[in-house]
């Protein structure tokens, strides 16, 4: 079953992080993981290096729950290691599909973490199979593993130069070799993130070095943001040091509008923007477009909050914390049958009757996908005692399923796809609902607006504009 059948809110892929040259490279790891866990909770794994072996071990579950013993940190020994957070877009939860991936060549041991989605994997891996490739999992990654095995080149880089010139889609990877290092890319256009960090105390020689998905990861360890890996761009980290080189040229970049929007960790900076700032801008933008009489801005955790704090603000009507989130749901041990499921909602939010009784309520979440989870959550604050409740949205409506690593369901399951604005108010039981329109989110982030031809973020779950090919959709070969 693909995941996407039965989301009710978009989820990212997954989340990667490195280090080189610290001792304990594998434990700054698990850190680094641990504030990647919004990223993706299904599994996470780490491969290590000791300069002669490779050790990995991965599991399915949260970070602490697949590295919280000792042991299992002290049987990943070396001074390089990269990790990967997963959460299922492509291939189902199994132990096989855990990254990072591993595979031995002639050359020695090769790791790699890939976060985003391919969108020619389908065609290329249709091509490889035919050619005798064996493929022991069902992840787009694996794609590069291959790719790298038939690669003509002699050197391993020039190998890894070789597969990603032959893949299209939306990603940011991190390569582990023995003979050259640490290897981080990103798509030509950047539309998934990756920064480079560096651990104080290792300015002299050439350890210390941190790849991650989010400057938040970097705090954990108490490594210092240096900068943004470019779109296009491979960074190769080694002995020698780090080397920077632009295989693909300047293509643009059409960084992932979501990752400010809802995705990234508010402590993080995405292209040099505080993503706590951006989201409280936003949250005024949409106070400026869609003002309506309220007595309470409430959001709808965790998303929702710098947000809301910004209409709040400009809109003079008191923040509350009207739901309350239970951040220790995890699988449920009661048999899912229909009552429970739709129990779900509870079980992460609860009516604060206090906040909301007898009140004029501005609900501020992130997105609306197909509305059931929207509706459930308007349903509870009524039945709290709320008089009136007005939803205010910090995207555009999702009318188009993402293709670069994001789970959204098919177009005909999203809401905005098929209902209008009036139409989805009344769907989910609201007064009035208003979305952020594209001008006031582009302002939000520092721009005049989405002006044609100065377009610097990919929004396409809004739009339709799909900036990178979708070669296996237009074949009709999908995951």
């Amino acid at each position: 079953m693909n995941l996407n059948e039965t989301s009710n809110r978009p989820y990212e892929e997954c989340g990667v992080f490195g280090v080189w040259g610290v001792p304990d490279a594998a434990a700054l790891t698990a850190l680094g993981l641990h504030a990647l866990q919004h990223r993706g909770q299904e599994a996470a794994g780490i491969v290590s290096y000791d300069g002669e072996r490779f050790h990995q071990h991965k599991g399915l579950g949260l970070v602490g729950e697949v590295f919280g013993d000792s042991r299992v940190i002290a049987s990943l020994p070396g001074p390089v290691a990269i990790g990967h957070n997963r959460y299922a877009t492509t291939g189902g939860t199994h132990v096989r599909n855990v990254q990072p991936l591993y595979a031995d060549y002639e050359f020695g041991g090769l790791s790699v973490a890939h976060n985003g989605n391919l969108t020619n994997s389908a065609t290329l891996k249709q091509a490889l199979v035919k050619r005798g490739c064996i493929f022991q999992s069902m992840t787009d990654t694996e794609v590069f593993i291959h790719l790298i095995a038939i690669s003509l080149y002699s050197n391993v880089l020039d190998r890894f130069l070789d597969a990603v010139k032959q893949v299209k889609g939306a990603y940011s990877l991190i390569t582990l070799t023995p003979n050259d290092g640490l290897i981080g890319m990103r798509d030509p256009l950047g539309v998934r993130p990756l920064v480079l960090g560096r651990l104080p105390g290792h300015e002299v020689g050439n350890g210390g070095w941190v790849l991650s998905s989010e400057t938040c990861a970097l705090d954990i360890i108490g490594a210092e943001y240096v900068r943004d890996i470019e779109p296009g761009e491979v960074v190769v980290i080694d002995e020698t040091g780090i080397r920077s080189l632009h295989p693909f040229g300047d293509q643009g970049a059409r960084f992932c509008v979501f990752e400010h929007i809802y995705f990234a960790r508010p402590d993080s900076v995405l292209e040099h923007v505080p993503v706590y700032e951006a989201r409280k801008k936003i949250g005024a933008e949409l106070a400026l477009e869609s003002g309506v009489e309220a007595d309470v801005v409430v959001p709808v955790p965790d998303s929702g909050v710098p947000s809301a704090v910004g209409y709040a603000a400009q809109s003079n009507i008191p923040f509350e914390l009207g739901i309350i989130r239970n951040h220790y749901v995890g699988r449920t041990f009661i048999e899912p049958t229909d009552q429970i499921r739709n129990l779900g909602v509870k079980m992460k939010h609860s009516a604060n009757r206090a906040v909301l009784a007898g009140k004029r309520v501005i609900l501020v979440d992130d997105s609306i996908v197909r509305g059931t989870t929207s509706r459930k959550i308007v349903d509870m604050v009524r039945a709290a005692g709320a008089t009136e409740v007005h939803m205010r949205i910090t995207s555009p409506p999702t009318k188009h399923p993402c293709f670069y690593g994001i789970d959204t369901p098919e177009e005909s399951k999203l809401m905005a796809a098929t209902h209008t604005v009036e139409e989805m108010a009344k769907a989910i039981g609201v007064e009035s609902l208003a979305f952020v329109s594209f001008d006031g989110l582009y302002r939000a982030l520092g721009h005049n607006g989405r002006a044609e031809g100065a377009t610097r973020y990919c929004d396409a779950c809004f739009t339709g504009d799909y900036p990178i090919s979708l070669v296996d959709k237009e074949g009709n070969l999908v995951h």
